[in-house]
């Protein structure tokens, strides 16, 4: 995924360009725990760009049960799976088909237990 065209509304800082690197190079969602070592920013400059990031439509986010604020890319819709008990986050890029009259779906978070606590 290419930089330049997924932050074409925003001006491309150096901080806006570190966080979006490692958004881009995860393969799941990641919260500012898993983020902060990666970047040499002070985390109020994090969230401010994030909200940024957020108001453009560039990243999606949404809370797990560990009470933290997930971030990824917004790269295609898609829902995710929570454990209930071990927390992990997985992507789900099947298609779920769930249609609610007057309503348009953004995201869909289904909890439940992972394989690997079955």
């Amino acid at each position: 995924m290419d930089l330049e065209n997924i932050s074409k509304n925003i001006k491309l800082t150096t901080a806006r360009r570190a966080i979006l690197e490692v958004l881009i190079n995860s393969n799941k969602p990641l919260c500012y725990e898993d983020i902060k070592d990666n970047l040499s920013m002070d985390k109020a400059t994090f969230y401010r760009n994030i909200t940024k990031f957020e108001e453009e439509g560039i990243i999606n986010s949404f809370e797990s049960n560990d009470k933290k604020r997930y971030y990824e890319v917004q790269k295609t819709k898609h829902s995710h799976f929570i454990c209930n008990l071990c927390s992990s986050i997985e992507c789900i890029h099947e298609n779920l088909n769930i249609d609610i009259k007057d309503h348009q779906i953004d995201n869909i978070i289904i909890k439940g237990i992972c394989p690997n606590c079955l």
